[in-house]
């Protein structure tokens, strides 16, 4: 059964997609600009990988969401690889004779390599730029209930939710899945956002942390952990099936397969979610009016906003933009193949820009849905 209009709580959901987390800017943009009379509209801000830098910035700014998504699109908007991962020739070939002498030797006498790429300047960047303490203040004020950051556990395989909320609201524990309060900062979301080898994990306490949607199988799980009965979903892969394959296709390379499993890590589960999400949906609203549902499920009303144009296509033409020493690290462990890696790696103004267009123009494709949701109509 519904909630009362009153108690209804929206949330903001930013699953993870590397470089196409420019995408999420645009359509934050567009949610200003829609819903410019609520200076507050989400209460609760959910994040993962790419889009927990999101989420950490709109919280931020969680009692003036318009000036939020601002920020960020002049982030996105002047960001480059360098600012993200070192692209040094020498450094990227000091990386790349460090894998060949590990995999020759066998480890022996060689430290086993931590990453592909160092994202130090990413952790330099976004410790200048995340405020922490807006984040409290705005916690503090009311105007944001929770900011929820995921990581996956490297030590105990789980999913963990950090979040920053009133400290009486208590943490959770599921199978594989915790909630953990947290005074969020650039550690978290960088934790957030290792993607598997590409980046190096993070230490948190005394583990370390990986991308969020390696072991986050229930995406909306944190949202709804909070009470959230209203969510609005930004991806970053549009659900337009592949066509079959008309001709004999090569063997996919490193870069294909890399490619493949981050579309899954971002994508698939959260499509899962969603359709568990509508079969709870469709049960409450066959159940009996006399008889209560069962404790815990309520009814949870859903805008999901996704590309409506594949971003891989997207990639791939900007994909010269990626640094020479970076393409040649790749190519050289046979994970650069058609360029299908690029929409992760490619943090370069020109892409993020073209994403955050599009992402506008799908926002403002949803108005309509968006104050229904919202309850503007």
């Amino acid at each position: 059964m519904s909630a009362p209009a009153q108690a209804r709580l929206p949330a903001l959901v930013l699953p993870g997609g590397g470089a196409r987390g420019a995408y999420q800017v645009g359509v934050l943009r567009a949610l200003g600009e829609i819903l410019e009379d609520q200076a507050t509209p989400f209460p609760v801000i959910t994040g993962i990988s790419a889009g927990a830098i999101n989420a950490g910035v709109m919280a931020s700014y969680a009692d003036d969401f318009r000036l939020g998504a601002e920020r960020l699109a002049h982030f996105w908007g002047h960001l480059s690889c360098d600012q993200v991962y070192r692209t040094g020739w020498l450094h990227n070939l000091g990386t790349g004779l460090h894998w060949l002498a590990a995999m020759t030797l066998g480890g022996l006498g060689v430290a086993n390599p931590k990453s592909l790429f160092d994202n130090q300047p990413l952790a330099e960047l976004l410790e200048r730029e995340l405020r922490p303490e807006a984040i409290e203040a705005c916690v503090a004020s009311g105007a944001l209930k929770a900011l929820m950051i995921t990581t996956s556990g490297y030590s105990t395989n789980r999913a963990i939710t950090f979040f920053q909320a009133d400290p009486r609201v208590p943490g959770w524990q599921l199978p594989r899945r915790i909630g953990q309060p947290a005074a969020i900062d650039h550690n978290h979301l960088l934790a957030s956002t290792a993607l598997p080898l590409l980046f190096p994990a993070r230490r948190i306490g005394h583990e370390f942390h990986g991308d969020g949607g390696l072991r986050q199988t229930a995406p909306l799980g944190p949202a709804l952990q909070m009470g959230a009965d209203r969510l609005v979903i930004i991806g970053t892969r549009d659900e337009v099936q592949d066509p079959e394959p008309t001709r004999l296709q090569a063997y996919p390379g490193l870069g294909d397969i890399g490619g493949y499993l981050l579309d899954i890590i971002f994508m698939d589960h959260l499509s899962a979610d969603l359709d568990r999400l509508e079969r709870t949906n469709r049960m409450l609203e066959q159940w009996p009016g006399d008889c209560p549902p069962p404790e815990g499920l309520r009814r949870v009303d859903s805008v999901y906003i996704r590309p409506s144009q594949d971003l891989r296509e997207v990639g791939q033409r900007h994909a010269h933009r990626i640094p020479a020493s970076v393409k040649t690290l790749l190519r050289g462990i046979g994970a650069w193949g058609s360029g299908r890696m690029a929409g992760f790696l490619l943090f370069e103004a020109e892409f993020c820009r073209e994403l955050m267009a599009l992402g506008y123009r799908d926002g403002m494709a949803a108005e309509e849905q968006i104050r229904v949701l919202m309850g503007e109509d």
